[in-house]
């Protein structure tokens, strides 16, 4: 008896443990979460996951909003709109209770496209200090969504992240577009915004469309077909990582740089003797100098004097950007390393590397593949102190190993389609939002007509998905960059703001231009503020009915020929046409070109007649087509409004 007993209490205890550990506690999306900026006047969708038929309760600051009942593991509950403000919480009570705290209710917007986008306030210090030094902040919170890809298909949660207010603490770490766009709304509406960043450097548009979308571009759903297939995409990255690896561990075993001498010095050490390398001029790419080798290891070397006082100063190597890895040395002592070309390098200095006289700087640059070298008209300086040691002019150089270029990558996950979209946008398709802004366009260049097609694709498909009907979506159109030409050319550049210019088509859509504010040796200029701002514009105009802001430069609208002069009509949204540095009285306009029908292109005389652009050459009887700013690097555009917004370079048919 007593056995039975026994065994009927432990089957008990059994079942009773069986049945709460099956027990499955509420869980949410890592979106909803203490800090949480939900979108004002508007329903909120709350939901997470759960038992089936667990019945789950959600409260707001004390107050019942309703229970429901969870349905193959899934609940969800519609939050009613609430007036911006603060402090609020939510509870969440089934099995277990959660309870989310220092809730906001106002404006959410989604930021996304590649690096320009995700460049953050760290990178731009340099030229926004004063941002660093507020005690103050607006209220804008950031969430921004981890860089991750899946093909195979679209995800209900992100890996990670969580809300973040800005302060001093994490400034740095905000995107920096994004908080010049966010602390606008802040201060011009004085309401809580939250900013959802979804960025990754590198990505095309074909990466944030969906997989139905993308099928009207079978070629993209082949390529996501392939890397489906077991063990392809395995394969791929494992044969780059060793291809890679390969190229690197033979050009280090072949670098003399990096073999001790028979003082057991190497290249990088102050007493090192270089006094019979050669000498060349920086900055500059080694190859347009002379330097007989194309890719591989190039040292160079440079001495400069300190005053023993000078010793014990904060200092910085600033060497601007090099193409395409470097590795910088002071006195034998490592300060620095970037792998790769696009950010500048500003190395700090510790001060127990300095010396009192004499003192190298050296410098090992890898090229793996094209020109290798330092690009000009970047700052090359040691700041030590407050003083400034102008590094720019004669370097010592040898060349260190020679290598045959690295092959590129089978696979590349920034340059793929759909991952982005399954992995980082559809977490995010449940969420409320006022708008969307968007930085992209780099990564399809070699592709302009393409994305002619493939842009509004996708701001279609983001709006279909979100299922917010025509949000608000602003775009930044590319900004000049690279060197300018001084004749008539054609352009992938151009034709890619073309592209996004036509896709104003689509409603309720808005463009900043920005073909004033880049940098020609610079895929990611620092002015973000300026980005910011005319984002912001269109913001005031899009998404909060301002109809008195002027948010726009001008806007090409058509045009007619008479008597061999073109005459251009533009939408000027509330601003009148004007010359950028009119206070210069010899100032006119710049940018504009013609063809006849042989479609060569001369540059043309234009100038302002009221509201209307007359434009001209003695070079075309018949004009065809006129362009303006048609080039990678507009410099000379100068049409603006008397607001100082640009106009958008466009190719006009007559």
């Amino acid at each position: 008896m007593f056995n039975l007993i026994s065994r009927a209490l432990g089957c008990c205890a059994f079942l009773l443990f069986f049945s709460a550990s099956a027990i499955a506690n509420i869980s949410l999306p890592r979106l909803i979460g203490d800090g949480v900026v939900l979108q004002r006047d508007s329903n909120n969708l709350l939901w997470g996951w759960a038992d089936n038929h667990e019945q789950v309760s959600v409260s707001l600051d004390g107050k019942l909003i309703g229970t429901v009942t969870a349905l193959n593991q899934k609940w969800s509950i519609n939050l009613p709109p609430q007036i911006a403000g603060s402090d609020h919480k939510i509870v969440i009570s089934g099995h277990n209770t959660l309870t989310i705290r220092d809730v906001s209710f106002g404006d959410v917007w989604l930021a996304s496209g590649q690096s320009n986008m995700e460049l953050t306030m760290a990178r731009v210090k340099v030229k926004y200090p004063e941002e660093f030094t507020l005690s103050q902040y607006p209220n804008i919170r950031l969430f921004k969504v981890p860089r991750k890809y899946d093909f195979a298909q679209a995800q209900d949660d992100v890996t990670s992240g969580s809300w973040q207010r800005v302060d001093s603490s994490n400034l740095g770490q905000f995107p920096a577009v994004s908080y010049f766009f966010g602390t606008r709304l802040a201060e011009n509406h004085q309401i809580p915004i939250g900013i959802i960043n979804s960025s990754y450097g590198g990505s095309p548009a074909e990466a944030w469309l969906s997989e139905s979308a993308l099928e009207q571009f079978p070629h993209y759903l082949d390529i996501i077909n392939k890397y489906r297939q077991e063990n392809y995409l395995a394969n791929l990255i494992a044969s780059d990582h060793k291809r890679n690896d390969d190229w690197y561990n033979q050009l280090n075993a072949q670098d003399l740089g990096l073999k001790p001498n028979d003082k057991n010095l190497t290249w990088s050490d102050r007493d090192y003797d270089a006094s019979m390398w050669q000498t060349t001029v920086l900055p500059s790419f080694w190859q347009d100098k002379g330097i007989d080798t194309k890719n591989g290891v190039v040292w160079f070397r440079k001495e400069f004097e300190l005053s023993k006082a000078e010793t014990n100063l904060p200092a910085k190597l600033i060497l601007g950007r090099i193409v395409d890895a470097d590795t910088a040395f002071i006195n034998g002592r490592k300060v620095g390393n970037t792998t790769y070309q696009y950010p500048p390098r500003r190395y700090s200095v510790d001060k127990n590397i300095l010396k009192a006289g004499k003192n190298v700087v050296v410098v090992r640059v890898i090229s793996s593949a094209g020109k290798g070298g330092f690009v000009s008209d970047k700052p090359y300086q040691l700041n030590v102190g407050s003083r400034t040691i102008d590094l720019n002019g004669p370097w010592r150089y040898r060349v260190g190993a020679e290598s045959l270029p690295l092959a590129g990558p089978s696979f590349q996950e920034y340059k793929q389609p759909l991952g982005f979209f399954n992995a980082m946008l559809s977490p995010i398709l449940k969420t409320k939002i006022k708008g969307a802004i968007w930085y992209q366009g780099e990564s399809n260049t070699d592709r302009p007509t393409e994305y002619a097609t493939l842009f509004p694709a996708m701001i279609r498909d983001w709006r279909k998905q979100f299922q917010q009907g025509n949000f608000p979506f602003i775009f930044v159109q590319l900004a000049n960059f690279m060197a300018e030409n001084n004749k008539p050319v054609e352009s992938q550049w151009a034709e890619t703001r073309e592209a996004q210019r036509l896709a104003l088509a689509e409603p309720n859509t808005a463009m900043a231009v920005t073909i004033d504010i880049g940098e020609w040796n610079d895929i990611h200029p620092l002015n973000k503020k300026d980005v910011g701002e005319r984002l912001f514009l269109a913001a005031q105009k899009l998404a909060y009915g301002n109809n008195e802001v002027v948010y726009s430069g001008p806007e090409i609208s058509k045009g007619k020929v008479v008597d061999n002069h073109v005459w251009l009509s533009f939408k000027l949204f509330g601003s009148k046409l004007a010359i950028r540095n009119k206070a210069n009285e010899n100032a006119h306009l710049l940018g504009f070109s013609l063809a006849g029908n042989d479609g060569k292109f001369v540059w043309a005389n234009a100038t302002i007649v009221g509201d209307k652009i007359k434009v001209w050459s003695n070079q075309i009887s018949n004009p065809v087509t006129v362009r303006y700013g048609w080039a990678n690097n507009p410099v000379k555009a100068n049409l603006i409004n008397v607001h100082g917004l640009p106009a958008s370079p466009f190719q006009l048919s007559i």
